[in-house]
């Protein structure tokens, strides 16, 4: 058989090889939460597959997945389920996805590190303080003895997924509206170095990004009824993390995995036993084996859809019931 780039010219010949190098390319984008973790494995992954180039990026999980739906992106990570009006935009694009669960996040109520005072919170304290109607300006304002200091309120932007779990988990599910006088970031960096910067703000996010930063930010305790619970591994693994626990989700386009192999590749490795050290030194909590286990399967099967939006439980519950499992 004759070699196909035989006749080629030296320049054709180039840009059939780039042809073929951009055919292997992955972008990823969606959550800031879940970018240490996949721009962790993607560095890793770059080691051992040189020849391959996945760059990932974060616009917050909404703003990922409208990229995902105008097919920009192959892969969308998310800090929330994804919802049935994305599901609706997507599909109706032509594109299907498997859903794959990563990781657990506590997320984090942070405070200046001068702040000695709200070590605990409790979610009525929080949603007052966060609610629009609250009616709280001061730390005062919040609780007797507090300082009677202005709070410098910082919060994901709207795109965020992390903006959405919090109003559910601490404004009823988004009822009660959300104060808007408060400085928005898509990016958490920007949250960390506002707080870092005024004795008196308060923001949440990712445990990964408090955990980064421990030495120069306090992580508030939550107490939903239960006592104070401060926001770690193990009190994610226990349960006791409530109600700012959550899965971390990456989003895979079918057709992009069927068509593009460094897609597989990328997933696969995800996936492996190799990523799971890499998921844990991010401060996030690793599923058990088995869940990746079962996630790696869908995945192969390309089992399609959001049973984490149609069911309650465990990952492994939940892909039980969807009957993967």
């Amino acid at each position: 058989m004759k070699n196909p780039f035989a006749i080629l010219t030296p320049l054709a010949l180039l840009f059939a090889l780039a042809g073929a190098a951009i055919a292997q390319d992955v972008r990823v984008d969606g959550s800031s939460t879940v970018y240490p973790i996949a721009l962790s494995v993607a560095e890793e992954f770059a080691i051992e597959y040189p020849d391959t180039n996945v760059s990932v990026a974060f616009s917050g999980s909404g703003g990922g997945f409208e990229k995902f739906g105008a097919l920009e992106t192959e892969i969308s990570n998310a800090s929330r389920i994804i919802k049935p009006s994305e599901i609706e935009t997507i599909n109706g694009a032509g594109r299907e996805f498997v859903e794959i669960p990563v990781a657990f996040d506590a997320l984090t109520v942070v405070t200046n590190i001068e702040n000695d005072w709200a070590t605990c919170m409790t979610v009525d304290e929080l949603n007052t303080m966060w609610r629009a109607d609250g009616g709280v300006t001061t730390w005062a304002d919040v609780r007797d003895g507090w300082p009677d200091e202005p709070i410098e309120f910082y919060a994901p932007g709207v795109d965020s997924g992390t903006f959405d779990y919090f109003n559910e988990a601490i404004l009823n599910d988004g009822e009660d509206e959300i104060r808007t006088d408060f400085f928005p970031s898509e990016n958490d960096n920007v949250l960390v170095q506002g707080v870092e910067g005024n004795p008196y703000a308060i923001s949440f996010f990712g445990y990964a990004y408090y955990a980064e930063e421990a030495d120069k930010l306090n992580a508030v305790s939550i107490d939903d009824g239960n006592g104070c619970v401060e926001p770690s591994t193990a009190t994610i693994e226990d349960g006791s993390y409530t109600p700012l626990a959550r899965p971390l989700f990456t989003y895979v386009a079918v057709d992009a995995a069927d068509e593009n192999e460094t897609v597989e590749q990328f997933i696969r490795y995800w996936l492996s036993d190799e990523a799971r050290p890499l998921i844990a030194a991010t401060g996030y909590a690793v599923l058990s084996d088995e869940a990746y286990e079962v996630a790696l399967e869908r995945f192969e099967n390309r089992v399609t859809g959001s049973p984490f939006n149609e069911y309650s439980g465990t990952v492994l519950e939940i892909f039980e019931q969807e009957g993967t499992r």
